[in-house]
């Protein structure tokens, strides 16, 4: 078992920098929609990593996130060649250790905001393949890290 130490809590989104790349783009020349999920998956990934969660460690406990819902609103286009910023902040954890609710901005540079992906997932036991409260270190880190504004704890319901 390798324990985690433990964090403070922090008040400011993680951010990670991201160049667009011509396979990112679709014939109208802007990056294709699904792009913008798959830089949110990454910042989403790098943003466990930061907090000590590694697919490595993920294994290892035999657990991984699972996705269960997301919303994405497009707000201006990006286009080949720009360096883009997705910020990471989580906006909800269920009571139960079961769920939560991450938000990602993507900001192109110079800091106009161009997307919002709304994310709600999550804890897959890999064996199991059900939904599974996070272990101990696991939600202790997630309750440490980086909080949204308008976070709320939430009792999960089951989507329709």
């Amino acid at each position: 078992m390798h324990a985690q130490p433990a964090m403070r809590y922090m008040n400011t989104p993680s951010s990670k920098t991201f160049d667009i790349l011509w396979a990112d783009l679709d014939p109208n020349g802007h990056m294709r929609h699904t792009a913008y999920m798959d830089y949110a998956a990454q910042a989403r990934v790098d943003f466990l990593h930061d907090c000590g969660f590694t697919l490595e460690r993920f294994q290892h406990l035999r657990i991984g996130p699972v996705l269960l819902r997301e919303e994405t609103r497009y707000l201006h286009e990006v286009r080949a060649n720009e360096r883009i910023s997705v910020t990471t902040e989580i906006t909800g954890l269920s009571s139960n250790g079961k769920h939560w609710r991450i938000r990602h901005r993507i900001f192109r540079a110079g800091g106009e905001l161009v997307c919002v992906v709304s994310v709600q997932g999550a804890w897959l036991d890999l064996a199991a393949r059900k939904v599974v409260p996070a272990p101990a270190e696991l939600r202790e880190a997630m309750r440490n890290a980086s909080r949204a504004d308008d976070y709320a704890e939430f009792t999960a319901q089951k989507i329709a």
